[in-house]
């Protein structure tokens, strides 16, 4: 896909790897949405970008919010071609006889049902066009249970399922999906996760996570025909094999 011209939205745009992919769209000359909680961290983002650039200050747990943000871009724009579902926390950090049952929840409303939300207001302006990408930021805590993460796991391990089930509902209907599994990157994701000081992910050097950047211009490649063989599945930023192909090695 040629992004130039195109229009995505970025959930979760304010920070990390939101921010920076909105940077590499922008440069690619995307038209585009950013979502985030914090909206002086938007707009700043979007005065800094420049050009087609609309902010949208909401909470992806709220359904009606994503939806008014979506359908105004679509209005704005004319099409919505990408939704990169990016939003995402890490807290609550505990084992599970001592986590907080409402904090619990609340990531389960973000990063699962957020994702959800995105999808359900996607998928109608993108079939009216001529289809559209969608990409669910995954992790590698889908698979692997880490001691404290019981609610960001499961979490992950749902998104990956809800990403399969999308590409089984919607393939046929010009509805590319795919999952980006990161690995860890240098955000302030990882600094909560190094001060909690549990498992073993929180022992890893500062220097051994992937810039933000990588990440960023990852999924611009994947919104891309040189990812095509990844549709329905994830895509691993740890492999060597995707990292020559996006250029990073």
């Amino acid at each position: 896909m040629d992004i130039k011209g195109k229009t995505v939205v970025i959930t979760g745009a304010s920070r990390g790897i939101g921010a920076d992919a909105a940077r590499v769209f922008a440069q690619a000359g995307a038209n585009l949405a950013l979502l985030a909680r914090s909206a002086d961290s938007l707009a700043a983002l979007a005065e800094e970008i420049g050009g087609n650039t609309l902010a949208f200050a909401c909470d992806v747990s709220d359904p009606a919010a994503v939806a008014a943000a979506l359908q105004q871009t679509h209005l704005a724009f004319g099409s919505l071609d990408v939704l990169i579902n990016n939003a995402g926390v890490i807290d609550p950090i505990a084992r599970i006889e001592d986590a907080d049952p409402a904090a619990w929840g609340q990531l389960m409303d973000v990063n699962i049902k957020g994702v959800f939300n995105g999808i359900h207001a996607a998928l109608p302006l993108m079939k009216s066009g001529s289809g559209g990408t969608i990409i669910n930021i995954g992790s590698g805590a889908a698979y692997n249970a880490l001691e404290g993460w019981s609610a960001y796991c499961a979490s992950k391990a749902a998104v990956l399922m809800l990403t399969k089930a999308l590409h089984l509902e919607e393939a046929e209907n010009g509805i590319r999906v795919l999952s980006l599994s990161p690995g860890t990157v240098a955000t302030d994701m990882q600094r909560a996760i190094k001060s909690s000081g549990i498992n073993p992910v929180s022992q890893i050097d500062w220097k051994d996570h992937v810039p933000a950047e990588w990440p960023a211009k990852t999924l611009l490649w994947m919104c891309g025909p040189d990812a095509d063989e990844f549709v329905g599945d994830e895509v691993s930023l740890r492999l060597d094999l995707v990292r020559r192909k996006v250029g990073l090695v």
